[in-house]
């Protein structure tokens, strides 16, 4: 990835994602499937201003879906959680 800003999709905004962040300050990001955990990292760092303290991914497999005759498949994704260990991310805020 050249481009930081190519890194992140979106933060994915999630009942289990709101859990996670206020018990353990983690977030949960929608990534680039060729992104890899170092590129997480300084693009969180960098974006929001924050210090990381460890990067964990999952890969997600898309779903079947099917449209009157036709079955066909989702894309599929990656997604990052990220735990701070300085620092504050809150997207309730920003909406």
């Amino acid at each position: 990835m050249k481009n930081i800003y190519d890194v992140l999709a979106g933060p994915r905004l999630t009942e289990k994602a709101n859990l996670l962040q206020e018990k353990d300050e983690k977030i949960v990001f929608k990534v680039r499937p060729e992104a890899n955990k170092i590129e997480i990292k300084k693009a969180v760092e960098t974006m929001f201003n924050v210090k990381v303290k460890d990067v964990k991914t999952a890969n997600m497999h898309g779903k079947r879906k099917r449209v009157g005759k036709f079955i066909g498949k989702t894309n599929d994704w990656k997604k990052a959680y990220v735990t701070l260990s300085e620092g504050k991310i809150n997207f309730a805020d920003e909406l």
